[in-house]
């Protein structure tokens, strides 16, 4: 089984460090390869990057020429563009806000979105709400570190979390949810301090995206994710 996983971005980076917690997580016979938009933004860090984001995207699945692969894991928490990537692959889509909320479902009645700046808020709830699982959500509490200030310093990085889990905690939060890509390999520490179960949305979308592809199924064509209208479009400029 081969599965791709998308960063959002186009920091390279970011990418290898995803990739490394997708193989962690992944299951003997699981080749994880990353995907990297070749434009777009640094980070994702607002409406405006996120629909850049789901662009860039949509654009690199749709210019990819390496190996087959059977599943795409969109590590994008709160992006946009699952619903286009959908239509667009014949495979299983998994998108790691809505893998993460979903396992978080079955670990407490309640959970908590822990994520980096506050102005990405808006974009996870809406993306819960699209996903149908919001109503369980106790509170989506934010860092208030950047995206890409994630790796600079860990143990920054780790007090800055446990006191925004804190204070989802105090909402009525059962379960965690890592929210952001650039946070695996926090569930385990973080876990056993706050004595919470803590869901790592890369690891949810790897371990859901094997299932998926194990049983056999996929997108329905059915309706809503029907394959795209054969019509033209014009990506990126037009030639001069």
């Amino acid at each position: 089984m081969r599965i791709i996983v998308t960063n959002c971005n186009t920091t390279q980076e970011m990418t290898e460090e995803i990739v490394r917690g997708a193989r962690a997580a992944a299951g003997p016979g699981t080749a994880v390869a990353g995907l990297t938009p070749a434009w777009g933004p640094a980070s994702a860090e607002g409406w405006l990057d996120s629909y850049l984001s789901a662009a860039a995207v949509l654009d690199a699945l749709r210019t990819y020429d390496g190996p087959p692969y059977d599943a795409v894991v969109l590590a994008g928490f709160g992006e946009h563009g699952r619903e286009g990537v959908r239509e667009l692959v014949d495979v299983p889509v998994v998108d790691i806000t809505e893998a993460a909320a979903h396992l978080a479902c079955l670990l407490g009645r309640r959970y908590g979105v822990v994520t980096t700046l506050d102005r990405s808020r808006g974009q996870i709830e809406d993306s819960l709400e699209t996903a149908g699982v919001a109503r369980n959500c106790a509170a989506v509490v934010g860092t208030g570190l950047g995206v890409l200030d994630l790796a600079d310093d860990p143990g920054r990085t780790e007090s800055a979390f446990l006191t925004a889990a804190e204070r989802a905690r105090d909402a009525g939060a059962e379960v965690l949810v890592l929210g952001c890509a650039g946070m695996t390999g926090l569930q385990r520490t973080v876990g056993e301090k706050l004595g919470l179960p803590v869901v790592d949305g890369v690891a949810a979308a790897v371990r859901l995206a094997e299932s998926l592809v194990s049983l056999g199924l996929t997108t329905s064509r059915a309706g809503s994710y029907d394959r795209p209208l054969q019509k033209e479009r014009r990506w990126g400029r037009p030639p001069r």
